[in-house]
């Protein structure tokens, strides 16, 4: 019997290290109005390593794996994820002066949660259309190998 879970409940969470190079396992703080997390599952790229032994078919390794560059979430663009997303900015900005990275937790509920090192970028404006809720594409840049890990306290 399978136990699937649902998208209902997850959050984006953001801390800082306290030492450089130490994952946070506490102090995360949630980011308000976040509506979708893209996938952050890129195929590894192909290696052949077919050499001139083989007589029918190519031979391949995985190779490395490529996010593409940002990750955007789509936000409900309001005060308070506006005002969230200010605070990472400046937090990220005090780390990084400090040697110390900024982590990113994406928790699920009754699971364990999805880390990784990332930079975040100054929110723009995502346009407008009439009748609808005001949204936003808040972009983070992953700078490390992503893990699975226990939830934060």
């Amino acid at each position: 019997m399978a136990l699937e879970l649902s998208t209902a409940g997850i959050r984006l969470k953001w801390a800082t290290e306290a030492s450089s190079g130490v994952m946070p396992t506490s102090g995360y703080v949630a980011i308000p109005g976040v509506k979708s997390i893209p996938s952050f599952n890129p195929e590894p790229s192909n290696l052949e390593v077919t050499d001139l032994s083989d007589t029918e078919w190519k031979r391949y390794i995985p190779g490395l794996k490529d996010p593409g560059g940002a990750i955007g979430l789509t936000v409900n663009h309001y005060a308070a994820f506006r005002t969230a997303w200010e605070d990472m900015l400046t937090a990220y900005a005090t780390a990084a002066a400090a040697d110390k990275a900024l982590w990113i937790e994406i928790a699920i509920p009754n699971e364990d949660s999805f880390y990784f090192r990332a930079v975040p970028s100054a929110l723009g404006f995502n346009g407008a259309d009439v009748d609808s809720v005001l949204e936003n594409v808040a972009y983070l840049t992953p700078n490390s190998a992503p893990l699975w890990d226990t939830p934060s306290t």
